[in-house]
């Protein structure tokens, strides 16, 4: 299988477990927003982030390096029992200290919404280590189906104890706190995780190569989190929680976006980390950059133009100051996929350093940018700290990636694609009928101009999938 047809189809088997599920978390958006008060969602909001703070704090992203080690010894279980002893041995000690010191710190005055919290966080990292056993294993359907079961769980439990019975926040972190522990125990049973559980194997020296690959991480996730939602900390200490549930909403439409590229992302990485050690890396590389920059270029056109409807369906509640912050939010989506992409070619490389220096400086334009101007344009400040910083780290991660492999850049590709971004950005702001009209006709335009030869080699294999279709079951009768 050439490298192409093996990303198409890592691709196709992750965004199971990546795509399905977040569309999951829009399919419940409308109960949260409708059955939560906006001090209640923006609570919710912020105990999430906490959660995805501490983390990569906890486990120094020890998973990572579960991953990287593994894909170079597929299928190899020893290998996988050794990797995973010892990350076990790391963690959970580390981990359980954590959480006796995340309980008495909550801002939360119930001690059984505490510790709903403390058992999401413990098994949400439990979780992501075995998962990431589980994609060095090569087993990425089973990796695809545990997201599902954690989706789905949510889901249920979401619709059960916030709609249905009336629990409202605690219902909501009930549901969260639930979902990676059913997910946790598919793996266990599928993958036989309790097979690859042997603390004999413990290795210092083991546990020191992992953590040598995987802490320069940490300041990138830290920095990657201060980007993310360091905007809803000081929408939340400058104008009210109320607030910060207003931005939160108006980040949820332009995520689609990530949503889709996070369908891609885990299979990129793996294919660029195989691919590194060719001859034609560069010419490879190159190829793809300019590829995904037309797709998700194309993608979020068409997604700028059914903003207007999707806001109708998903959103519920007092929350139309939140349209107003997307058509920035959607350009600084646009940066963070490239950048991410590019980030994809530093993992290859395991050049985690430079992951985690330029997600910091990016993280540091952000904040200064918001702090700096928060008390004078308000929730603009964050929607513009998260474009400016976006669009910095993915400047200097093309320079800076150059460093690594002679990658090329469309300069005019990249012009024409951010001038009718912009165009079709300013659209939405105005958000009449006609606006929302020529945006649908442009970015249909732009999609299928950009992506022409997607789109037909699409057709053409689906006739041609059709064809055999008919010929195996329907014209033999």
């Amino acid at each position: 299988m050439n490298r192409e047809n093996k990303l198409i189809k890592n691709t196709f088997i992750l965004s199971i477990g990546t795509f399905l599920p977040r569309l999951a978390g829009y399919v419940t958006l409308p109960i949260l927003t409708g059955y939560l008060t906006k001090e209640q969602y923006g609570t919710l909001d912020l105990v999430s982030l906490l959660v995805s703070l501490l983390l990569p704090v906890a486990t120094l992203q020890i998973h990572t390096a579960a991953f990287r080690f593994l894909i170079d010894h597929k299928h190899d279980r020893e290998k996988a029992k050794l990797y995973f002893s010892n990350i076990l041995a790391f963690v959970v000690p580390v981990s359980l200290v954590i959480l006796l010191i995340t309980y008495w710190v909550l801002p939360i005055e119930s001690p059984v919404l505490k510790i709903w919290v403390c058992i999401y966080f413990l098994f949400d990292i439990l979780v992501a280590e075995a998962r990431q056993i589980t994609r060095g294993l090569s087993r990425n359907l089973d990796y695809s189906i545990s997201s599902i079961v954690s989706a789905m769980v949510r889901m249920v439990f979401i619709v059960l104890l916030v709609k249905a019975l009336h629990y409202e926040l605690t219902g909501a972190i009930v549901a969260l706190a639930i979902s990676p522990v059913l997910s946790l125990a598919y793996l266990f049973v599928r993958v036989r995780m309790y097979e690859l559980i042997d603390f004999s194997l413990f290795d210092p020296q083991v546990l020191k190569e992992m953590l040598a690959y995987s802490w320069p991480m940490v300041p990138n996730n830290m920095s990657m989190w201060v980007m993310r939602v360091s905007d809803r900390f000081v929408v939340t200490l400058f104008m009210g929680v109320a607030a910060n549930a207003v931005y939160a909403v108006a980040n949820k439409i332009p995520s689609l976006l990530s949503l889709a590229q996070s369908t891609f992302t885990l299979a990129w990485q793996e294919n660029a980390s195989i691919v590194s050690k060719d001859k034609d890396a560069a010419a490879y590389y190159s190829k793809m950059f300019s590829v995904m920059l037309n797709l998700y270029a194309g993608f979020l056109g068409l997604l700028i133009a059914c903003t207007p409807i999707l806001f109708a369906l998903l959103i519920r509640g007092s929350y139309e100051e939140a349209y107003q912050q997307m058509p920035v939010l959607f350009l600084g989506m646009f940066f963070s996929c490239m950048s991410t992409f590019l980030g994809g070619i530093y993992i290859a490389f395991k050049a985690t350093k430079s992951v985690g220096v330029s997600t910091m400086l990016a993280a540091l334009c952000n904040f200064v940018v918001d702090l700096a101007l928060i008390r004078y344009i308000g929730l603009y400040a964050a929607s513009g700290s998260t474009l400016i910083s976006y669009a910095f780290l993915f400047a200097y991660r093309m320079a800076d990636v150059r460093k690594l492999v002679a990658i090329r850049y469309n300069v005019w590709q990249m012009i024409f694609t951010m001038s009718f971004l912009i165009v079709e950005s300013a659209l939405c702001y105005i958000n009449s009928f006609y606006t929302n009209c020529v945006n649908v006709i442009l970015g249909t335009i732009i999609f299928l101009v950009l992506n022409k030869d997607l789109v037909k080699g699409f057709f053409v294999k689906g006739t041609a999938f059709t064809r055999k279709m008919y010929n195996r079951f329907i014209r033999r009768k």
